[in-house]
């Protein structure tokens, strides 16, 4: 499943550069990347590519907002270095991987006719490249890469599983949700531009007894936390 082909048509060239020509193509000619740069079975491009992303999500967002960075130890820059380690390393693969197995679930309930897992992959981590740009503190730009990623997702479903794109729409909504509206602040982007409260308090302590936490991906009021317990002193909000 996590085989390298070598057919680099489509934006799928390897290195720096490959990457950022496959991030332009998604971004700029959706439906023909879709078409022509998922190849069965060619998973690692686009894990890299879905790591890079949450890479350049997360760097964006300490830059711009030193207070996001956790202090492990009193040591802000090698905790910072931890955290994109971590997510780099098991956050991102792992997410990206239950997406498409969620995905897979839902193809498999709704369209008999279908292409393989490793297409859904690939779809599930190209999808999220306006994402790369959503780190910064902005709402409304935060809420614009998740509504875009949104379409690029059920765009790639349409295209590649060879549905409609209604129908695509209904078995991507559930992941769809859990990346741009969750993992990406999609859904807590709304909550800071309307004032209303979709998925509960801000308030850590109002949200449970877990008062230490370090969030990896999401965002709340410009700030959410997907937290882990830790004894560590970190940032009252989360990492946005």
């Amino acid at each position: 499943m996590t085989q390298w082909v070598e057919s680099v048509e489509g934006g799928r060239e390897r290195g720096v550069g490959g990457l950022v020509r496959a991030w332009v193509a998604v971004l700029t000619r959706p439906r023909a990347f879709f078409e022509r740069g998922i190849a069965p079975g060619d998973q690692a491009p686009g894990l890299v590519f879905a790591v890079a992303v949450a890479l350049c999500h997360l760097a964006g967002r300490f830059a711009l907002d030193p207070s996001a960075v956790p202090t492990i130890g009193g040591r802000p820059l090698a905790s910072a270095a931890f955290v994109l380690l971590v997510v780099a390393l098991v956050v991102a693969p792992l997410a990206l991987h239950l997406t498409a197995a969620v995905q897979t679930v839902l193809l498999a309930a709704f369209v008999p006719e279908r292409a393989g897992i490793s297409q859904t992959v690939q779809v599930a981590a190209y999808a999220t490249a306006p994402c790369a740009l959503s780190g910064a503190p902005v709402p409304a730009l935060r809420l614009l890469a998740a509504g875009y990623g949104v379409l690029l997702f059920v765009l790639g479903l349409s295209v590649v599983h060879d549905v409609s794109l209604a129908r695509a729409a209904l078995v991507g909504a559930l992941p769809a949700l859990f990346v741009f509206g969750l993992a990406y602040g999609g859904v807590t982007a709304v909550e800071t531009l309307t004032g209303l409260d979709l998925v509960g308090p801000a308030d850590p302590e109002a949200a449970g007894p877990l008062t230490g936490s370090v969030a990896l991906v999401g965002s709340r009021g410009g700030r959410t936390e997907r937290s882990i317990p830790t004894t560590v002193s970190t940032p009252t909000d989360s990492f946005e």
